[in-house]
């Protein structure tokens, strides 16, 4: 970085200062990963200097025959990854990649039916802050209030009573398995196409750690980065009848020239993912989660749901006499980075929440294991419980160590 350091040296300060916090601190916001050396070069690449409206093989611009390259080994690689019949790999992120399926298959005022965002849905799934919400008529179905898991009864009586046109299946924030078979029963049973968001679960599907979508979905949509550990942009996968008007709606319909290095990435962490050691890191994923989950618990602490099927866990810590706000400081405090986050019927504000949600992709990209877990789950746990104004200092010395023992794989020190 050295050209960044003598052109402009503000922009490289921070950037190292990005490297620093990453590097002492343990990052467990679930939707956020650590992407190999070789997705950060594929971006870097001089792929981003490239315009390339179209698709491969029908550019609108010349000298386009190596960005057709890469994009046709991302779409091969990701329906190699998920199967389905047809990929798109320009979305520049989740949202635009959903925006695009409900453009393509609704009419506005059209109804669709997805996971309530407070809830552990998203807001791309009809929240009225979203274009989803605005353009759409929404409707949501809920978890059980005893549970805190989807009763897919209770997702069918809703079907039923509102007969959406586009089912929604997917989470941000949803710490249990799917059953998309029965997604789709009663998708065709009232008559409505489905689309799964699978961008938090998608690594685990890769690794055939958690139920595919795409065989009962008419659109998969998923992020690439989270689980799936590449760079940050959009995936969509669909049928053949759905193919081409897909394709049309990302490009020219929402969006111009791709991001070639972006889609170099995704190419690179596709095939990342296609390799044994990445269903092994999925492996671990899980893992850590569960041992993250024990040991809270074990500490006092009550996880909705009860616990975790996947990669994340919500904590309530309005049970512990906090809110979730409060609790996302006490963390950043001692070097944990999280977010607060609602959980089922929270009765406080979205922007105070009664919620944190943990997951552990990155800390197990940078190699934490079973002991580690057991380690982190108490420093969470004495953070949360701590009296108000407590000294956190010898927390965030446990912390040190831990990351001080696990550094990030690919960084210079």
């Amino acid at each position: 970085m050295a050209d960044l350091a003598s052109t402009d040296p503000a922009v490289f300060q921070a950037i190292r200062a990005e490297e620093f916090r990453q590097q002492s601190h343990l990052e467990l916001i679930a939707s956020e990963n650590w992407t190999s050396p070789a997705v950060r070069e594929a971006v870097g690449s001089v792929m981003t200097d490239k315009y390339a409206e179209g698709y491969p093989g029908r550019r609108y611009y010349g000298g386009c025959e190596n960005v057709d390259t890469v994009e046709d080994l991302a779409r091969a690689r990701l329906l190699e990854l998920f199967g389905g019949d047809h990929a798109n790999v320009q979305p520049h992120a989740g949202a635009p990649a959903n925006l695009a399926v409900y453009l393509t298959a609704l009419k506005p005022g059209d109804t669709i039916l997805g996971l309530e965002l407070s809830h552990g849905g998203h807001l791309t799934h009809g929240s009225p802050v979203s274009i989803s919400g605005q353009l759409y008529h929404a409707e949501h179905y809920q978890v059980d209030r005893e549970t805190e898991r989807l009763d897919m009864d209770q997702v069918r009586d809703k079907a039923r009573a509102v007969r959406p046109q586009l089912i929604v299946a997917g989470a941000s924030a949803y710490p249990r398995t799917w059953d998309f078979a029965a997604f789709r029963a009663i998708a065709d049973e009232v008559g409505a196409l489905l689309m799964v968001d699978m961008a938090h679960v998608a690594g685990l599907v890769a690794a055939a750690l958690h139920p595919n979508p795409v065989p009962w979905s008419h659109f998969v949509t998923s992020t690439t980065h989270k689980t799936l550990r590449g760079p940050r942009g959009g995936v969509i996968i669909t049928t053949h009848e759905w193919a081409k008007a897909i394709d049309k709606t990302v490009f020219p319909g929402l969006q111009g020239g791709p991001l070639m290095h972006v889609i170099a990435g995704k190419a690179v962490a596709f095939h990342e993912a296609l390799q044994p050691s990445f269903r092994d890191y999925q492996q671990q994923v899980l893992a850590n989660a569960a041992r993250l989950a024990t040991g809270l618990s074990s500490r006092g602490l009550r996880l909705v749901s009860g616990g975790t099927d996947n990669h994340l866990m919500l904590v309530d810590v309005k049970a512990s006499g906090i809110t979730g706000k409060e609790a996302q400081a006490r963390l950043a405090e001692v070097g944990i980075t999280v977010n607060k986050n609602t959980i089922p019927f929270d009765l406080e504000k979205p922007t105070v929440t009664s919620g944190v949600r943990l997951g552990t992709p990155q800390v197990t990209t940078r190699g934490l294991r079973g002991a580690d877990m057991e380690e982190l789950a108490d420093i969470i746990a004495r953070a949360i419980q701590a009296p108000h104004g407590g000294d956190l200092s010898p927390l965030a010395a446990r912390v040190k160590a831990l990351a001080d023992a696990h550094p990030l794989p690919g960084l210079s020190r």
